[in-house]
């Protein structure tokens, strides 16, 4: 597989948990699946993202880079051996949507996977996630306003031509009153490709700048985030929990976020 395959994460309302499911997503790829993965924080006007992960005062900044301040290069931090970050000043000025993915031309090829942290508005910002990345994945929540956004987010991507992977559905509490995943395929004409759970270990492991594998790795949204990576990067893995296995064998048909994983690996 081609290095620095580049995927946007994007939503157009704050609160779904596109932030968190960026880093935990590209921490899965580097660590259970063992590749080199950049994330980056595009949302330049309330960048977040390297919080997640305890830089709260980054010397150089992707707004240094992009400012044409600094390379590149001289903005990325090192988590651990896979895992690397650019994180955004706190305070910064107005970026033209057309740089980024110029500057990421340099770099991308020294990472196997790149997962851009888009803003959460309709504007420019969300436009640079766009343009430099080759696919998009889409997080909602199982609520109508959210919905709503969503079916303009997907809207906009087509219009720029930035093919959709599928949706994230996020901070799913399995209640009689959320959409279910037929009402949010059939709004969007999206696949959904991961049902992850509303679960405050994800809160708690914020609070210690730690991803949810590290904090909790037995949690069942640590599971989710495993199949939906493999699809999305093209790998097998292997759910070895009882639970599942019984599951699987009580239940005739085979999930719909499954099926849709299923055919965005064969399609790769």
């Amino acid at each position: 597989m081609a290095k620095g395959k580049t995927l946007g994460i994007i939503s157009i309302k704050g609160g779904v948990g596109k932030t968190t499911t960026t880093l935990n997503l590209g921490a899965t790829i580097a660590h259970e699946f063992n590749k080199k993965t950049l994330i980056i924080d595009a949302n330049f006007s309330a960048p977040n993202l390297g919080l997640h992960l305890g830089i709260t005062d980054p010397e150089t900044t992707i707004h240094d880079a992009l400012l044409k301040k600094a390379d590149m290069s001289d903005a990325i931090y090192e988590y651990d051996e896979n895992l690397h970050i650019i994180p955004g000043a706190l305070i910064g000025k107005k970026i033209s949507p057309y740089i980024l993915k110029e500057k990421l031309k340099k770099i991308k090829n020294n990472y196997d996977f790149v997962l851009i942290d888009s803003s959460p508005a309709l504007n420019d910002e969300m436009l640079a996630t766009m343009i430099a990345s080759e696919k998009l994945l889409v997080v909602t929540s199982p609520d109508y306003p959210t919905l709503s956004t969503t079916m303009r987010a997907v809207r906009l991507a087509k219009q720029k031509k930035t093919p959709i992977t599928g949706l994230v559905l996020n901070k799913v509490r399995k209640k009689k009153f959320e959409l279910n995943l037929d009402d949010i395929e059939k709004a969007t004409d999206t696949p959904v490709l991961a049902i992850l759970p509303d679960d405050i270990k994800m809160l708690e492991a914020l609070s210690k700048t730690k991803h949810i594998a590290e904090h909790a790795p037995k949690r069942n949204i640590v599971y989710e985030l495993r199949h939906l990576a493999s699809s999305l990067i093209g790998e097998d893995y292997q759910d070895k929990r009882f639970s599942r296995k019984l599951k699987r064998f009580f239940r005739k048909d085979i999930p719909r976020e499954e099926v849709n994983r299923l055919q965005i690996k064969n399609n790769l």
